[in-house]
């Protein structure tokens, strides 16, 4: 699977969304920073994404996930 394609199915389900994604093998790493995610639990945030790539990990497209997520304060502070 594609960086781009990652990048798009994750988009597409989390709202004002930007994605950064690298892939090793299997394996990705995902930044994810989103408004949608103020007020949410880092475990929310989780679900959030891992929701956007159930069926690439069911497949065994994707082994295994690496994600962090933001808001975009939060983005703003790391910077």
């Amino acid at each position: 699977m594609q960086p781009e394609q990652i990048k798009a199915l994750v988009e597409a389900k989390v709202p004002d969304s930007t994605v950064q994604v690298g892939i090793d093998g299997s394996h990705i790493n995902l930044v994810v920073v989103s408004s949608a995610f103020e007020g949410m639990t880092p475990v929310k945030k989780q679900q959030l994404v891992y929701s956007a790539l159930t069926d690439s990990i069911a497949q065994g497209t994707i082994h295994a996930v690496h994600m962090k997520t933001f808001t975009p304060e939060q983005w703003q502070q790391q910077q």
